[in-house]
């Protein structure tokens, strides 16, 4: 009985100094405070991304008077004829843009499927050139495909180049988003949704081009840019001007003819057409 009544007076004597002790502890919530339940009960997931939130928000902005020329250029026509290939482009679904080198015609066309494809207007831009050298023969080129086609669409890369960043490109080149393309795999193809630019068809037969143009579908828009005087084929084989000719007579394509007044190349240009 002794040994029991001490135990419970110690028992007793133990609760009543933790309550000592408890009443001379004073707590108080520090508003904005780490709280460690709430952090832990956090996916670690959602940890990492909160802090590489915060890690982003707190870079410091660039200097004024920087900018991205990606983002705030701007297409502005610089002639007459590039005003109408413009209009053109909003106005219909099929285009054929006909004129001399440095007229803008190629430019023109990536621009307005860059700004379309911002937009949320179409899914993808289809970048389309013929792989035809300007009658010199460099001989088999080495790599796959892609690195033997390079040589003929590296005037598309760098139209893409001056309107986006590299690495939007490469991004949007690998998800699909943008593709260039050479005719000869284009048969068979339906292109929905999409903006398709025929870049030098000049170089393309009349098989070509009528295989081409007749890829075009649902929500889609298509332009042909090309000067048939200047083209690498025999003079016979070359299909865009009878092309052209042909759809000139529908009212729902539009063919724009530049002239030598709608160069916005070196001055020099313009003067060198007119005695080449």
């Amino acid at each position: 009985m002794a040994k029991r009544s001490a135990a419970r007076k110690q028992r007793v004597d133990h609760g009543l100094h933790a309550d000592n002790r408890q009443s001379g502890v004073q707590l108080s919530v520090i508003e904005g405070g780490w709280d460690p339940i709430e952090d832990d009960a956090r996916p670690p997931k959602r940890r990492k991304r909160q802090q590489a939130q915060q890690r982003r928000t707190q870079v410091t902005p660039p200097a004024q008077g920087t900018r991205d020329q990606a983002y705030v250029k701007n297409v502005k026509p610089k002639s007459e004829g590039q005003a109408k290939l413009l209009e053109a482009i909003d106005k219909s679904n099929l285009i054929a843009a006909l004129g001399p080198a440095g007229t803008g015609k190629t430019y023109l066309a990536i621009a307005k499927a860059v700004d379309y494809l911002r937009a949320g207007k179409i899914a993808r831009i289809v970048l389309c050139r013929p792989a035809v050298d300007a009658g010199e023969n460099i001989g088999f080129l080495p790599g796959d495909m892609e690195d033997k086609l390079a040589p003929f669409l590296r005037p598309l890369y760098d139209a893409l180049q001056d309107r986006m960043s590299p690495k939007q490109i490469k991004q949007m080149l690998a998800d699909g988003q943008i593709e260039i393309a050479s005719v000869g795999f284009m048969r068979g193809r339906t292109l929905n949704n999409a903006f398709v630019v025929i870049d030098e068809a000049q170089n393309c037969t009349y098989v070509q081009l009528k295989m081409l143009l007749t890829r075009l579908g649902w929500n889609a828009k298509m332009i042909v840019t090309g000067d048939p005087a200047q083209s690498d084929l025999l003079p016979e084989m070359s299909g865009l001007a009878p092309i052209a000719e042909r759809l000139e007579k529908m009212e729902d394509v539009s063919v724009v003819r530049l002239k030598q007044a709608d160069v916005v190349r070196h001055p020099l240009v313009a003067q060198m057409l007119d005695v080449l």
